[in-house]
């Protein structure tokens, strides 16, 4: 068996990785790479591969930079399946349906600025045409059951990090590899803690934040109130740029006790996204999938996700009707990475005031608006203008969905390391993955690889 990685390596989006027994070969994940627009659409319209030699497609999770660019897969001659939990199938008709309108939206909007310059007009990467295409392929299966594609067994457990997320544990010519997709944390809300896989050959695991250590998440609660407060005390607004799955539904979460506990004011608190009010009726949906706290929640009124001054707003005058409210008030909107939707336009609304704050509670990726503004870059540029950044920025990486430097390197811990022969670092910038990479071989990791583009490997 070979693998061969193709997106997500030395960068944190864009997850393409095939491995081939014989002539066949199963694609793990076909993410949207996400950085400077230009070379974005460059990699995300020309698939690396040949799409109709792939013969299945597995996904570990329905975050876009892991299924983001499924319809361009099938759009250029896959005819597979496409597997993943029954919950992830659920959120990625949401994503991929959300993500060829924007795909749409984007070019009529860069089409009307090539024609009044005399360019040819340019067709999106994909349609929502093609998207339906590939919804039609998805297949839910349930964690711990095996599936037979070929020579390959496949077996998905929990991988704690998003809803219906999983590690890929995957069997041919007498080996067995791991696929950790996003490995996510213990003890977070909501959902149950990763799966602890004891043996295998192969580890394909991801790295994001290989050399840094998140702060303790007992601390998140305090934190978050402590923000909220002063912001409020001095008459300011505070825009949280929120994934529309998990972190945004994790957000409402933790307002809701602070507000049960009386430890915030009774603020407005908007959820501007259509797409994130849909994700949210799939997490009520699959509360089967939650950890024993979040389903006690259940039977409170409201549920995890609703109490009294929340309000989603699905319609876009709502939407800009938020930009001149005047009083203290908290919206979450996405994109995480601020590249995309209407929270750039509460950014634009928001940014030049001090009495406002940016909260950032997700990673984000080099050359994002999201990293700029998280590394407090005095001026930067919004839907083609600049604007400088005077509202406060706090990050929060207390939130994120990802196990740590700590958290990675006890996960192979647990594994035997007798049988383990390699890992393959991947959905990392270079700096995390050489830096967990020294650990792992410290630990006795007899190979650590980090793969770049196109490298192809035996394993």
């Amino acid at each position: 068996m070979r693998v061969q990685f193709w997106g997500g390596v030395q960068t944190v989006t864009g997850s393409q990785h095939i491995l081939k027994s014989g002539k066949h070969q199963l694609l793990l994940e076909c993410g949207l790479f996400q950085g400077h627009r230009q070379e974005a659409e460059e990699i995300n319209r020309h698939l690396p591969f040949k799409a109709t030699k792939v013969n299945w497609c597995a996904a570990s999770h329905a975050h876009i930079d892991h299924i983001g660019n499924l319809p361009n897969l099938v759009k250029n001659g896959f005819k597979g399946p496409i597997l993943m939990t029954k919950p992830s199938v659920a959120l990625a008709r949401l994503l991929l349906l959300d993500s060829a309108k924007i795909q749409e939206s984007d070019i009529r909007y860069l089409n009307k600025k090539r024609r009044a310059s005399g360019e040819k007009p340019k067709e999106p990467i994909y349609t929502t045409e093609d998207a339906t295409d590939a919804i039609a392929r998805l297949e839910g299966v349930d964690y711990a059951q095996p599936r037979q594609l070929g020579p390959f067994t496949l077996v998905f457990h929990d991988a704690g990090h998003i809803l219906g997320s999983a590690l890929i544990d995957i069997k041919a010519e007498g080996q067995r590899v791991l696929f950790t997709g996003d490995l996510g944390r213990k003890k977070m809300p909501i959902i149950r803690d990763p799966v602890q896989v004891a043996a295998v050959d192969c580890l394909i695991m991801e790295a994001t934040y290989g050399n840094r250590q998140h702060a303790p998440y007992e601390d998140v609660a305090q934190h978050l109130a402590t923000i909220v407060n002063r912001v409020v005390n001095r008459g300011g607004r505070i825009i949280i740029p929120a994934f529309a799955v998990e972190r945004a539904q994790e957000i409402v979460y933790h307002l809701k006790l602070l507000r049960e506990q009386n430890a915030i004011p009774d603020i407005p608190v908007f959820v501007d996204s259509p797409l994130a009010s849909r994700v949210t009726e799939v997490f009520r949906n699959n509360s089967a999938y939650f950890d024993a706290e979040t389903q006690n929640l259940m039977d409170d009124a409201g549920g995890p996700f609703d109490f009294p001054g929340l309000r989603y707003i699905d319609d876009a005058e709502e939407s800009k009707k938020l930009n001149y409210h005047t009083e203290p008030c908290i919206i979450i909107a996405p994109s995480g990475m601020c590249e995309a939707g209407r929270v750039l336009h509460h950014l634009k609304h928001s940014i030049g005031n001090p009495n406002n704050l940016i909260l950032i509670v997700s990673f984000q990726a080099q050359h994002t608006l999201g990293r700029r503004i998280a590394e407090h870059q005095p001026v930067v540029k919004i839907l083609g203008e600049e604007y400088e950044l005077r509202a406060e920025v706090e990050v929060m990486d207390e939130f994120s969905a990802h196990a740590d430097r700590n958290g990675l390197l006890n996960y192979v811990r647990n594994i035997n390391l007798q049988k383990l022969k390699k890992i393959f670092l991947v959905h990392a910038e270079p700096e995390a993955a050489a830096a967990l990479r020294a650990e792992l071989m410290e630990m006795g990791v007899p190979e650590v690889l980090i793969p770049a583009k196109g490298d192809e490997y035996e394993i």
